[in-house]
Order: C-alpha cells, then sequence, then structure tokens
C-alpha cells in the first residue's frame, strides 16, 4: 500500500479541527437573550444597552484563547497556503521518488521488529520463495526409493537404471522455455502464482501415481519425467521472484536473498537424507512414494503468499493466441538475440568446454548395484551415507569461497580432474577389496570416499557457474545464463547415457561385476579428456573473480 503524501494533507482554514471548535464555542444565542429580556423586567433603555453588547461579544470573533506550539501551525499554514502548499508538494514529490528503493528494501529486507533469516526480513513474499526452495531439497526423500524400486521391484540392470535416470533429467534442458512461458502466457491472471500452483499439483500426481499404479519401467520413467518436470519448472519460477526481489539492490542484500534460498533448500535436502533410507528399509517404497506425493503440494499452498499484481482485461489472453503477431515478433527476436549471443566465439567456445567437461561417462548406477546387491548396503546406511555427502556439498561451496574464488579458472580446470582422477581411482579399492586389507571396512571407506569426493566434486563444479555467469553478455543475464545451464545439464545426461553404453558393453549387470573395476577406471581418465581445450577459456587476465562484479546464485540443481 502507497504511503500517505505529505500533498493528500488539506491545511485550508475550513476543515481546520480549531477553527470548528470556534464555531460552535458556547456563546449566548438570540434565542437567549430574548428569553432573559421577557422573564426579567427591565427598563427598555437598559434592555437597548443589553441587546448592543450582546450584539458586540456575537460580531466580535477575536478571542483571544491560549495555543501551544502544535495548536499554532495550522493558523501559519493557513495564512502561508500558497507558498508552502507548493513547497510542500513538492518535498512530498521527492520524498516519494528517493523512497521508492528503501520501501522495496524494508519490504524485502527487513524492517525493523521483524523476524529475519540471514539478514533477510520473512515476509510473506520471502518465506513462500524459500519454502519452495525447500521442498526442492526435501523431495530428495524418494531418490534411494527410485533407485531400489528399479532395482528390487522392476529387476533392471544397472544400464537400464542409467537410461530412466538421464531421461528423467530431459525437463532440465528447457529452463530457458518455462521462463518464457510464464514472462508471455499468464494462467489465470497470473505469471507466477498459478505455475507454482500448477507444478505442485504435477508433482503431486506424479508421486501419487508412483505409490499407486506403477508396475513397468516405461510407466515409472514417465512419472519420473512428469516429476522432473515439475520441480524444474518451480525452480523456474521462483528464480525469478528472486531476480524480481534482488535488482536493483546492493550484491549484500542479494546475497543475504541468495542465501536464504541457498540455506533452505540445503536444510531440506539434508533433512531428507537420513530419512530417505530408514523410511524405505521400514515402511517400503511405495510408502515413501506416498509421503513424497505430500511435499510438491506445499509450493501449491505457499503460492497464495506471493504478492501478485493480476493481468486484467485483453492483456490476459492477448499473448496466449500464438497468432497474435506481437506475440511471434517478440518470440523471433528473443530467440535470434540468444543466438547471436551463442554464436559470439568468447561464449560459444567456452560453453563448448562446459558441454563436453560434464559429459564424460558415469558409472554411478553400477556403483550403487554393486554395493547394495555385493557388499548388502541397507537402504539406512546408505541414508546416512546420503547425510555425510549433503553436508560435504557445503563444505565443498564453502572451500570454493574461502580459498578458489579468486584463483585463475584455467587453473582451477587444469587442477581439479587430475585430482579427481587420482581420488576416483579410490573405488577400485572397494571393489577389489583392498581397503579391508588394510583394516577398513567397507562400509567406513565409503562414507569417506563419499565424503572426500563430494566435497572435490562441489568445488569443482562451482568454477562451472562462475564461467556460465562471466559468459552473459549485459541485457541477457538470465536468459542466456539459462541457456548455459540447460547446456551443463545436458552434458550430464549424455556422460549419463554414455556410462550406460559401457556398463553394457562391460557386461556389468545386477549380479556381475568382474569387469567393474576397468569401467571405474575407464571413467575416471575420461575425465581429463577436456584438459587441451582448456585454452577455448578465457585468459587468465579476465579469470579473476572479484566480489563486486561477479555474484553467483550458488545453487546446484
Amino acid at each position: 500500500m502507497a504511503p500517505h503524501s505529505l500533498s493528500s494533507i488539506s491545511i485550508l482554514p475550513s476543515q481546520n479541527l480549531i477553527l470548528s471548535f470556534l464555531s460552535f464555542s458556547h456563546l449566548p444565542s438570540h434565542q437567549q437573550i430574548r428569553h432573559r429580556k421577557a422573564i426579567v423586567p427591565v427598563a427598555v433603555s437598559h434592555c437597548r444597552r443589553l441587546r448592543r453588547k450582546h450584539r458586540r461579544k456575537r460580531n466580535d470573533m477575536s478571542v483571544t484563547i491560549p495555543l501551544t506550539s502544535r495548536e499554532k501551525e495550522p493558523f501559519l499554514d493557513s495564512r502561508n497556503s500558497a507558498g508552502n502548499r507548493e513547497m510542500l508538494a513538492m518535498e512530498a514529490e521527492q520524498e516519494k521518488t528517493t523512497s521508492t528503493s528503501s520501501r522495496k528494501k524494508n519490504r524485502y529486507f527487513g524492517s525493523g521488529g521483524r523476524l529475519k533469516c540471514f539478514g533477510v526480513d520473512l515476509s510473506p513474499d520471502n518465506v513462500a520463495v524459500a519454502m519452495v526452495y525447500f521442498v526442492q531439497g526435501v523431495l530428495g526423500l524418494s531418490r534411494l526409493a527410485v533407485s531400489f524400486y528399479l532395482k528390487d521391484d522392476l529387476h533392471l540392470d544397472p544400464a537400464e537404471t542409467a537410461v530412466i535416470s538421464g531421461f528423467s533429467a530431459l525437463p532440465w534442458l528447457v529452463k530457458p522455455l518455462y521462463g518464457f512461458i510464464s514472462d508471455s502466457i499468464p494462467l489465470f491472471g497470473y505469471r507466477r502464482r498459478s505455475y507454482l500452483v500448477l507444478s505442485g499439483l504435477l508433482g503431486a500426481l506424479s508421486w501419487s501415481l508412483m505409490a499407486m499404479f506403477v508396475d513397468s519401467k516405461y510407466s515409472a520413467a514417465f512419472c519420473i519425467l512428469l516429476g522432473s518436470l515439475s520441480v524444474a519448472f518451480s525452480d523456474v519460477v521462483v528464480d525469478s521472484m528472486v531476480v524480481e526481489r534482488a535488482r536493483g539492490e546492493s550484491q549484500s542484500m542479494s546475497g543475504s536473498l541468495q542465501s536464504l534460498c541457498w540455506g533452505s533448500s540445503a536444510f531440506g535436502g539434508i533433512v531428507s537424507s537420513y530419512f530417505s533410507g530408514s523410511l524405505v528399509d521400514a515402511y517400503g517404497v511405495r510408502f515413501v512414494f506416498g509421503a513424497t506425493a505430500l511435499l510438491p503440494l506445499i509450493t501449491s499452498a505457499v503460492a497464495v503468499l506471493v504478492k501478485e499484481q493480476p493481468v486484467l482485461g485483453p492483456a490476459r489472453v492477448q499473448n496466449v493466441l500464438l497468432g497474435n503477431p506481437s506475440f511471434l515478433e517478440s518470440s523471433r527476436e528473443s530467440i535470434i538475440q540468444l543466438w547471436n549471443a551463442v554464436r559470439q566465439p568468447n561464449v560459444f567456445l567456452p560453453t563448448v568446454f562446459i558441454f563436453l567437461w560434464q559429459a564424460t561417462p558415469q558409472s554411478e548406477s553400477a556403483m550403487f548395484y554393486f554395493t547394495t546387491n555385493k557388499l548388502g548396503f541397507t537402504p539406512e546406511f546408505l541414508g546416512r551415507v546420503k547425510l555425510v555427502t549433503s553436508v560435504a556439498s557445503l563444505v565443498g561451496v564453502g572451500l570454493y569461497n574461502g580459498f578458489l574464488k579468486n584463483v585463475p579458472l584455467r587453473k582451477i580446470f587444469l587442477a581439479t580432474p587430475i585430482i579427481g582422477t587420482a581420488l576416483g581411482m579410490t573405488q577400485v579399492f572397494l571393489v577389489t577389496g583392498l581397503n579391508r586389507q588394510f583394516g577398513i571396512s567397507d562400509e567406513w571407506f565409503a562414507i569417506g570416499d563419499s565424503l572426500i569426493l563430494t566435497v572435490l566434486g562441489q568445488a569443482s563444479f562451482m568454477p562451472v557457474l562462475v564461467l556460465a555467469a562471466k559468459l552473459c553478455p549485459e541485457g541477457m543475464e538470465a536468459t542466456l545464463f539459462a541457456t548455459l545451464m540447460s547446456i551443463s545439464n545436458g552434458g550430464n545426461v549424455v556422460g549419463g547415457l554414455i556410462g550406460a553404453g559401457l556398463t553394457q558393453v562391460f557386461g556389468v549387470t545386477k549380479d556381475k561385476f568382474d569387469n567393474l573395476a576397468t569401467l571405474i577406471i575407464l571413467c575416471n581418465l575420461s575425465s581429463l579428456l577436456p584438459l587441451p581445450l582448456l585454452g577455448l577459456l578465457p585468459g587468465n587476465e579476465s579469470d579473476t573473480v572479484s566480489k563486486e562484479n561477479v555474484d553467483i546464485e550458488m545453487k546446484s540443481n
């Protein structure tokens, strides 16, 4: 609600409360005087003198009344109305103009007396944003359940599981499309609120189907894809809300809002990590799917907290009509502008490096089958491992922020794959049993190995975000950054599919792991393949990341 301006307060004398009070002062009226004259017998001359006396008293309104300094101000304003009213109007307009940013700051980043988190005022809007990110993190509750369902209930091989995992990541490849839809096509008159409600309902539907009806790999792949689409779309919508709230604010305040988002997601991930395994152990995967179906409804519920002006009138459906020339022209211009930005050599070549960096083959699915079928790791234990890796992910972000954020990108991309390849070879110890010869149990070795690899993996992923942010030209930051992240996600999908193919080639199945060590060695060595392309990255003179010029959302999907 807009604050009251000084110009809206009338200072006209006729509306002054003191003058109104004086007009109702307790002076004798004509009826009272005439009444006294009729009752009290006096001489005619005396009556005339009384009448003249009262007439003078009635006509003379200059009654001396002691006023305080506060009460005198309206009289002074009324006497100097012309000049002072203009001055007040100018001051009010200036105050209205200069206070816009401060009102926005108080609305989103705190005004005295309100509850805050990470320095951000917990207004309804910010609570909605934090809760959506929390849901994204807590949805990890179903990951172990999905893995065990594909392995134990559908009896799929590691290669088939890897294919379904890659297929479920497809919605993350077209994130810019979701942003374009949300910005251009209001749904029921809203651009943000309606899509959050729809995303939550879509996610609840997908996990409900998983809990009650899914009984084949194809239906499972479809429902997992539907759930992934729900999360990806809500992620784009809530990211746009964060951009709107951080626009025009300082880097410190923008960082506070980003910290709230990242902290909410990380908290949700940590909360769901342990229970993801224990619930599968105690109640089974169908129960976990049913519990997960309730979580996206939180996104739909908090959508009512989003303060958004509805799109009314013809503009409400104008952009929905695909035949609208303005809509098509705007879409064509946006695509052309994006293509012109991507094909620039200083953007295209590093983008190729990012894709190839993420497209190296992976062996996670094969290792999951080995640890559960061969080593006998229970869902509860794997939940504990997942809890450790969730905390380790935060440690990796802290490691990058504390020691690596000012290191040239070429040095980071050179060092991290070399160190990662060496440390990744430790999985061979677990596969061959060498860790037991050193007196280290399989459980403790798996926890330590996952901890170290996760810290290094998160620290090496942060430079990808930095590089993507540096490549975005002014005016296309959000669109191009989302595009680059989609390309990076595409590289992950390709890497998973290549890993699935290699798993099939080496004959690794759900109960045969003779060539698993060879598969792990090959996948680790493949991470060194992009190193000859380091020359595609920007030079060292532009690699140093300054706190003043780079503000990156530290969130890993």
